[in-house]
């Protein structure tokens, strides 16, 4: 996994199979963004067999073949859909398209796993819980920088164990590199397409919120987007920012942006700062600025038993893939209850579209 390409960002742990070989089917269709690559990772750590792979570009599958050489290349996405083996469908459509591929795996009696931003308007959302309530199957998503980094899945085991006292309030900050854009397909650039920044990599931010602090809901007090740089994609939004207050009185502030000078080591310094009522944590994911260190994954905690720094890199796992494969399984809401998902999709889409445009 390349550090500064943020776009193919593919964690990989430790096996922790929860089923036996064979057991439990996946396959994976659309590989638009890198993305699918984290999430096959994850569900074949846990044990998955990545069955079936379908994409009309050819070079696309055929690079996935190399990292899944186990697959098989489908010669048409309906040839997985009427595969009943198969039991989750991975997606990574181009942004907007991610509902209508999820209705399709629904509708065909699957359960669906698409990338982050799960859709792009509130029709869709609308469409979405349709088809789950007539279905009954999932419609999960792939916020990787709460489930698929090991500081913020340790960060959460900390409030579990209540070493803040009670959650009231997160800072996030997201930046991302664009790298070259020729590198980047077409439709990153197209708003209609990517949905805007803060429905875009602003909805990890905004699960993140909905997690840490227990909300089950909320709302958009505030938000503007703009466009600061990159004359030549003049839809890129390449800043954004909002406000947002739970149902439960916690709040949050957070930022995303494309700005990541090209001498940082790794695609953007994200970091995550939760306060709660009795000590605070910080997150430094992906590098630790400054200190010569190149590792990711620290976690500073601040309460009544003084200061202290984890560094957690390969010693927590990445429990979400294991637990989702069970839910499908038992029918179950361990890994990420729909609601959350959707609310955490609603909410960005909300954000976006009412946020102030400046510049």
């Amino acid at each position: 996994m390349d550090k500064k390409d943020g776009m193919n960002y593919a964690p990989k742990g430790k096996p922790a199979p929860v089923v036996a070989p064979g057991e439990f089917c996946i396959a994976a269709i659309a590989l638009d963004h890198g993305h699918i690559y984290g999430m096959c990772n994850g569900l074949a750590e846990a044990g998955a067999k990545v069955k079936w792979v379908y994409d009309p570009d050819p070079d696309k599958v055929n690079a996935f073949l190399k990292a899944f050489p186990d697959a098989a290349a489908a010669g048409s996405e309906e040839e997985i859909l009427q595969d009943q083996e198969v039991k989750l469908v991975c997606g990574a459509a181009v942004t907007s398209e991610r509902c209508a591929l999820g209705l399709r795996v629904m509708a065909a009696g699957k359960d669906y796993f698409t990338d982050k931003a799960p859709l792009t308007t509130l029709e869709q959302l609308a469409a979405a819980r349709d088809m789950v309530e007539q279905t009954g199957r999932k419609y999960m998503v792939y916020y990787s920088e709460r489930i698929h980094v090991e500081s913020a899945v340790f960060a959460g085991q900390l409030i579990q164990e209540g070493a803040i006292g009670t959650p009231i309030h997160v800072d996030g900050f997201g930046p991302h590199r664009v790298g070259d854009p020729k590198s980047r397909p077409e439709w990153f650039f197209q708003k209609e397409k990517y949905g805007g920044i803060l429905c875009d990599i602003g909805s990890h931010q905004i699960e993140q919120f909905l997690f840490y602090c227990g909300a089950k809901d909320a709302q958009v007090k505030y938000s503007q987007v703009g466009h600061y740089a990159h004359p030549d994609y003049p839809e890129l939004e390449d800043f954004g920012d909002a406000v947002l207050v739970g149902d439960n009185g916690t709040t949050q502030h957070f930022r995303v942006d494309w700005f990541t000078p090209d001498g940082l080591s790794t695609w953007g310094d994200g970091r995550t700062f939760i306060l709660g009522t009795e000590g605070y944590i910080e997150l430094r994911k992906y590098v630790n600025v400054g200190t010569g260190d190149k590792t990711g994954d620290h976690v500073f905690l601040v309460n009544q038993n003084g200061e202290q720094h984890f560094e957690v890199s390969g010693k927590v796992g990445f429990p979400y893939f294991g637990q989702l494969i069970l839910d499908c399984i038992n029918r179950t809401e361990n890994a990420m209850t729909q609601e959350h998902a959707f609310k955490a999709a609603e909410l960005c889409v909300r954000a976006e579209l009412q946020a102030v445009h400046v510049s």
